[in-house]
């Protein structure tokens, strides 16, 4: 009842899985990832132990081909399952159950795994996996939520459309550093949840997307006076402290205090401030 793509970045720092449905918050049962180990999506009669074994399996330094052949062999109600995996190296595997409503099926290659139940066809794998291999410039995060929207705009699942997720880890690539979940969105709920996944992954990159070194602008000149008139019509007047503490305090309220940078401004950050000063 989903269709679902897993991946390894290039550089095999960030794992993810993107996955969409006609199902109530698939987000919540078929995707699991561990920073430096694999990505897993369980889904059609999903199997949810499968998500913990073959995490367990990865870590180990098990191939992913291995740890799929080892679940389903393991597994009883197999024939009704559908799973992809994706470890630290290597090809994507992914299996389909002869008893897996039609249209079902999945393909895979290097770091990658795509497969689908209940589908228009099996055009969505195919779109799955040429969004997933040309788009190359993108982002991990962005890559795969390219991948989603292709299988969508393909057909997706035949019945109609309910729920999308996107899970990505990265080690320390969390909040703050203080995590791996570089990115854990959900749409439960929703008559366009793919549209609705890539609305949340704008807000999420502009909150939590760290700082690209090449376009901060010093605060100097008169970009500084711009920046300390902006914070002053925002409410925020720079004090004795400076205006790194008026512009700290500002982006810690307004979510921003990711993209922070002492003596620096993130050109997202000031166009954010300057909308700020301006409604």
């Amino acid at each position: 009842m989903t269709f679902s793509l897993v991946a390894r970045s290039a550089d095999g720092h960030l794992y993810g899985v993107a996955v969409a449905s006609r199902f109530l918050a698939a987000g919540a049962l078929v995707p699991a990832a561990e920073a430096q180990v694999g990505a897993v999506a369980t889904q059609a009669h999903a199997n949810l132990a499968y998500r913990a074994q073959a995490l367990a399996l990865l870590r180990t330094g098990v191939p992913a081909v291995d740890v799929v052949a080892g679940l389903v062999a393991a597994d009883p109600g197999r024939d009704d399952r559908q799973l992809g995996v994706v470890g630290a190296t290597g090809v994507g595997a992914t299996w389909t159950g002869p008893r897996c409503h039609p249209w079902a099926g999945g393909q895979a290659g290097d770091g990658w795994a795509a497969q689908g139940n209940i589908l228009t066809g099996p055009q969505v794998i195919d779109a799955l996996r040429d969004a997933w291999l040309t788009n190359t410039d993108l982002p991990f995060p962005q890559r795969l939520f390219a991948a989603l929207t292709a299988g969508d705009r393909a057909g997706g699942d035949r019945r109609g459309r309910q729920s999308a997720a996107l899970l990505v880890v990265q080690r320390h690539g969390g909040y703050a550093g203080t995590g791996d979940e570089l990115v854990d969105l959900r749409v439960d709920d929703h008559p366009d949840p793919v549209a609705e996944l890539g609305r949340l992954l704008g807000i999420h990159t502009m909150i939590f997307g760290r700082p690209d070194p090449a376009t901060l602008r010093d605060l100097i000149g008169p970009l500084a006076v711009e920046v300390a008139d902006l914070l002053a019509a925002a409410g925020h007047p720079v004090g004795p402290a400076g205006l790194d503490d008026a512009l700290a305090a500002w982006s810690g309220l307004e979510n921003l205090e990711e993209r922070f940078v002492p003596g620096r401004i993130d050109p997202i950050v000031l166009d954010h401030l300057r909308r700020s000063a301006a409604g």
